[in-house]
């Protein structure tokens, strides 16, 4: 098949190569149906997956999940990774919004029992939960010192503050906190821009959701992960706010200096980059790691909020309402993870990689020591939001993740519209009353917000989510519905 001059090859009905052309360094991996490649695939997020594999050191595949879309450098549903010795470390392979992640929360509360209330738990929660750009003062204005602390302590930073227990953490990937952060290698600039978004939920597709499950695939991993038919549970997406824009930002403006300094020639400048043992390499690794904390720190502070509001809403006790965090994951992120990689003679080896996720989320298998003792029977819960219209899944992370995407799966439903775009589509249209219509209570902070989020900006999320499940890389548990958004 060729879309737009690139030659792309079939795998299966669910993976498709670029082969290795030119300076590509590796191959590279869409998965997807032919549908969505001929239908909802934007050529220009094809040639990025082709860019991609051209970063010094990268190892097997430059790949790409099912809900890519164009990104800056990398496509936004990209994974790579590169070697420690000779690789580089991107920061478009990251994105700005680091450590954009989403949380989820379960409760003991049937949807039968409160649908009648839910307007109210909207309002509520849109009362106490800051959103919109520039949104603040979910808690008080830090000062610069406790922002270190965060950048430092990521989550824990709130559970010593008093915004949860120290189980959430058990809940969190990498326990809410990546190591080796040090604060000197973020700007007083990006302080400043910290020091009243901690618990705020911002703006664009950012938001936390009230749903209903309404479907249950797998009863052995739902039970586990302690999920019901008919449960009300909720969703937050956000990530290190203005904080880990600042940190993009400043490193971009660093690194693109790098390509001089160590003879890179890439073919996108959007691939700044710098070796993962140079100083600026290292530089930018620790000031990612502070915006990474500060994100869990974020979402972490805003579930102590929203089960707060559930009791305020509910007047009921801490017992009946039974509010605990399934599972956190990130999906702008760069990591230090240790893989089995196929090496340039065909060996497998097993050794320590850079891997690179924008846009994707991490699907470690059961048995890993990675995911918390409770999991390690099923697997680690892979959360992928849809758009605030339709529906949104949990899955859980299989051995072939490993195998194929260095465990790593989608992250969503992924935009077939621009904003730009989205709002055209949008005139004429009453979308919040199409959504009440539909059965779906919003909060937002304007109008733009809405219709530069509606549903049909985005691909339907069951199908991302179908092609990972039937290719292997994340097993579908749960199908959620919304009921009640609140958005910036």
């Amino acid at each position: 098949m060729e879309i737009n001059g690139i030659r792309i090859e079939k795998i299966n009905d669910y993976l498709w190569e670029i082969p290795k052309q030119g300076k590509m360094l590796v191959p590279g991996r869409i998965y997807a149906t032919e549908k969505m490649l001929k239908e909802s695939f934007n050529d220009e997020a094809i040639k990025q997956v082709i860019n991609v594999a051209h970063l010094p050191g990268i190892q097997m595949y430059s790949l790409a999940m099912p809900d890519i879309h164009w990104g800056y450098g990398f496509p936004i549903g990209g994974v790579a990774a590169t070697d420690l010795d000779n690789g580089v470390i991107s920061p478009g392979g990251v994105g700005y919004d680091i450590n954009c992640g989403v949380r989820l929360a379960r409760t003991a509360l049937k949807y039968e029992d409160v649908k009648n209330k839910i307007q109210r738990l909207i309002e509520v929660l849109f009362k106490n939960i800051p959103t919109g750009v520039g949104a603040s003062g979910a808690i008080r204005k830090l000062s610069p010192s406790e922002i270190k602390s965060i950048l430092k302590k990521g989550a824990e930073w709130a559970i010593e503050n008093g915004f949860g227990s120290q189980e959430d953490l058990l809940f969190t990937e990498e326990n809410g906190k990546l190591k080796d952060a040090n604060p000197e290698s973020v700007s007083q600039r990006a302080i400043e821009r910290g020091l009243d978004q901690a618990g705020t939920l911002g703006s664009g597709n950012h938001f936390l959701e009230v749903d209903v499950v309404e479907e249950i695939y797998d009863d052995k991993v739902a039970e586990v992960f302690g999920l019901f038919k008919g449960q009300i549970v909720i969703l937050i997406h956000t990530g290190s706010r203005g904080l880990g824009y600042q940190i993009c930002d400043d490193y971009l403006k660093i690194l693109v200096q790098s390509e001089k300094k160590f003879g890179l020639n890439l073919p996108d400048k959007q691939l700044a980059c710098a070796p993962i043992k140079s100083q600026e390499g290292q530089d930018y690794l620790s000031a990612m790691r502070c915006a990474a904390n500060f994100a869990w720190n974020n979402r972490q502070i805003i579930m102590h909020l929203a089960k707060k509001s559930f009791k305020e809403t509910f007047s009921i006790s801490e017992k009946e309402l039974d509010f605990h965090l399934i599972y956190d994951v990130c999906h702008n992120i760069a990591k230090i993870e240790e893989h089995e990689i196929i090496d340039s003679n065909g060996k497998t080896i097993t050794k320590k990689v850079c891997v690179h996720r924008k846009g994707a989320t991490r699907a470690y298998p059961a048995g890993s020591n990675f995911i918390p003792e409770k999991y390690r029977e099923v697997g680690q819960p892979v959360l992928i939001p849809g758009d605030m219209g339709r529906y949104s899944f949990i899955s859980v992370g299989t051995q072939k993740a490993m195998e194929e995407t260095f465990g790593s799966s989608c992250h969503g439903a992924g935009r077939v519209q621009s904003r730009h775009q989205a709002m055209k589509s949008a005139k004429g249209k009453d979308l919040i009353k199409e959504l009440t219509d539909s059965g779906i209570i919003i909060q937002a902070k304007g109008y733009k917000t809405i219709a530069e989020e509606m549903p049909h900006a985005y691909k339907d999320v069951s199908e991302v989510v179908d092609v990972m499940h039937y290719a292997g890389i994340s097993s579908k548990v749960a199908k959620l519905k919304p009921i009640g958004v609140i958005k910036g």
